[in-house]
């Protein structure tokens, strides 16, 4: 019996080790992730503001993350990004927020809003403070990053673009994403991270006739494989879903993995934001990558609730993202998610199942 434990912890210690990733697939492995990574809080007196106006909005709004190197350097491997198109420059370079609160910090002092490119934020007017206030300045500080640390794990970066009307007809309004926007997309990503850098749909195809069927029939990479390296996923999952694929049949030639719906020929990575969906398990067995969520708008850290991510985790998503990897600093909470032993990357237990079951 003594003998048996000893086997059984053995295989469960070996099971954690981070290391034991390397040799999986990448869809047979499962991390942990942030939410809005780029986010920074909303000026403490622009927020008590805003929070006498619409203290329910302000609530989902009030957490901010560490720098985005700092969340990799913690073992973080996913990250979202919010882009905004703004083809000829300046037009969130002035946020209303700062003009409703007076004395508050500066603004893009290098005056990089300005300029023509993608830029990075949440919601413009308010939430408008960004780790990285430019698409550019951002993959060249990944680039940069994993320049210094080769042998990092895959990283998956969800990428939102956003073009919605502001509900408030007087606040900015943002620049349509285009087929035409999204091949500009594709280049900035190519020329500021680099192809070398990158998990493509083009390098998941491998010889398939589409990336459908590469992932269903076991074409995933392995992790080391694909060390030093990033995916790209985007979230949209109707009209901007579309343009991303139109005139690239199977994603050929495209950057970032669309979140098309199952069965068809550009169908890989998927975004399915409940947890306890029940598809799921059994998406993540056909083969297919799924991002899903442990807590949203700051209702599960107020009270304490890890049911959602408990599902998440048992649901096989190989994405798990939060905004409490670490404790919240904003309002008390024990609140923090990470996997047995304070990893952010495990086997998947879906597909690999611990030593012990």
């Amino acid at each position: 019996m003594k003998n048996y434990l000893s086997m059984l912890l053995i295989g469960a210690a070996a099971w954690l080790k981070t290391d034991s990733t390397d040799n999986l697939p990448i869809n047979k492995i499962q991390v942990i992730g942030s939410h809005n990574s780029y986010k920074k809080a909303i000026d403490p007196a622009l927020f008590k503001v805003f929070q006498q106006m619409d203290p329910k909005s302000a609530n989902a709004l009030d957490y901010e993350h560490i720098p985005i190197i700092d969340q990799l350097n913690m073992g973080l491997q996913n990250l979202e990004i919010d882009i905004y198109s703004d083809e000829k420059g300046g037009r969130y370079a002035h946020p209303k927020g700062l003009d409703w609160v007076k004395n508050q910090p500066p603004y893009d002092e290098q005056g990089v809003m300005k300029k023509p490119g993608f830029k990075i934020l949440h919601v413009p007017e308010l939430d408008f403070r960004s780790d990285y206030l430019t698409f550019s300045q951002c993959l060249k500080a990944l680039r940069a990053w994993s320049d210094a640390h080769p042998d990092h794990g895959p990283v998956f970066i969800t990428l939102e673009p956003k073009d919605s009307e502001p509900k408030n007809p007087t606040w900015t309004k943002p620049e349509p994403f285009t087929e035409k926007t999204f091949d500009q997309v594709d280049s900035v990503i190519l020329a500021d991270l680099g192809r070398e850098h990158l998990i493509t749909p083009d390098l998941v195809r491998g010889k398939h006739k589409t990336l459908n069927e590469a992932i269903t029939h076991n074409g995933w990479p392995t992790v080391k494989a694909v060390k030093g390296k990033f995916a790209f996923i985007l979230d949209d999952k109707k009209e901007k879903m579309q343009r991303y694929i139109a005139g690239h049949h199977s994603l050929k030639g495209r950057v970032v993995f669309a979140n098309a719906p199952v069965g068809t020929p550009e169908a890989a990575m998927m975004i399915i934001n409940d947890p306890q969906d029940p598809s799921i398990p059994q998406l993540v067995k056909q083969g297919y990558f799924i991002r899903t969520r442990a807590d949203s708008d700051t209702k599960q850290a107020r009270t304490n609730d890890r049911t959602d991510f408990t599902a998440a985790c048992n649901s096989g998503a190989q994405i798990i993202t939060t905004d409490y990897y670490l404790k919240s600093t904003h309002f008390p909470s024990d609140y923090s998610v990470s996997f047995e032993g304070g990893k952010y990357v495990r086997p998947n237990p879906v597909l690999v199942p611990h030593p012990n079951q």
